[in-house]
């Protein structure tokens, strides 16, 4: 039987992946601005990159990442909307 500090690393990298995912989907939308494409993508570089720390650190280093994402002011409505499910899914994510 998997113990709990397994079962919460899997979850956390369940949830990392759900993130990412979601992080591609908007990064691949070429409606949306080069420059916020550009953010996404290096937050996503940062998230995946295991040297930056445990899966929890990379989580909050991306919701800092991401909280600058949002403030330009000419994001589209759902874009901000996504990104806030995904710093939510990120928050979620706990050593």
């Amino acid at each position: 039987m998997a113990s709990k500090k397994e079962l919460r690393e899997k979850e956390n990298q369940g949830r990392l992946s759900n993130a990412i995912i979601t992080l591609d989907t908007i990064a691949r939308n070429n409606n949306i601005q080069r420059n916020i494409r550009n953010m996404i993508r290096e937050v996503m570089t940062a998230v995946k990159d295991e040297k930056n720390g445990s899966v929890s650190v990379r989580a909050a280093n991306a919701i800092s990442m991401l909280d600058n994402v949002t403030q330009n002011p000419q994001m589209q409505s759902h874009i901000r909307t996504m990104i806030w499910q995904v710093v939510s899914t990120l928050e979620s994510i706990r050593e």
